[in-house]
């Protein structure tokens, strides 16, 4: 089991460069396809992520400087991301889960219950049919799932379902070495009031410092870019 979860997470993290560096424009055309598919309520659910995190995280900032020098502040993903829950998520608090992950820039393994009101497989088919590439979003079985928690390169976990279960994934999440990673957990699957949060967004994002030169002789210019690994 060990090196099956490797090779999904060493292929998620293969697919996030490219993912990530689509931008906002493109991964929200993407998921807009996707979500035609699905219906009406999660169709909702894909819009209201992809407004809220054009709008939150999605521009990009210019940053005071100094003359010959442009600084830009911007988001990106932070990896690889589980998307998972229990008997009690539904399939649109699943649905905001994973569309959040992905248009903010991250990767997926899609990791659930086999009677998950969700199955990973076809959603995984709908994202492909959308323009999705290979390996952005992929599925474990739901037995994987401390397995995955454990590895140090999955850079966090995005949970629906109990309370209970919510800490528990927090403490083995806490027990792990290497960077820290992040629970984003939804323990009311009714009401949605985490994932229903205009700034849900912000969760999933790290951000980036852009700096091009262009006082270099010849007018070459040099690029610093600078990311914080922390939350926005």
């Amino acid at each position: 089991m060990k090196n099956q979860i490797q090779t999904l997470v060493n292929n998620s993290a293969a697919a996030w460069e490219n993912w990530n560096a689509l931008g906002y424009e493109q991964r929200t055309r993407i998921l807009t396809t996707w979500a035609n598919s699905l219906n009406e309520n999660s169709q909702k659910m894909v819009a209201f992520q992809c407004l809220n995190a054009q709008e939150h995280v999605g521009e990009t900032l210019l940053m005071p400087g100094p003359t010959g020098e442009t600084n830009e502040l911007y988001s990106a993903g932070r990896g690889t991301l589980v998307v998972t829950g229990d008997e009690d998520a539904t399939e649109v608090a699943i649905i905001g889960q994973l569309s959040a992950a992905l248009v903010n820039g991250n990767s997926v393994i899609l990791c659930l219950p086999i009677n998950a009101s969700l199955q990973a497989g076809n959603v995984i088919n709908q994202l492909t049919l959308a323009g999705c590439p290979l390996n952005v979003v992929q599925s474990a079985e739901h037995e994987q799932l401390t397995a995955l928690v454990a590895n140090t390169e999955v850079a966090g976990i995005t949970f629906a379902g109990q309370a209970s279960t919510a800490q528990c994934l927090a403490r083995q999440l806490a027990e792990r070495n290497g960077l820290l990673a992040q629970l984003i957990a939804e323990t009311d699957c009714t009401q949605l009031p985490v994932i229903g949060s205009p700034t849900y967004s912000m969760r999933f994002i790290t951000e980036r410092t852009r700096t091009i030169n262009i006082t270099a002789v010849g007018g070459n210019a040099t690029l610093l870019e600078l990311g914080s690994g922390e939350e926005h």
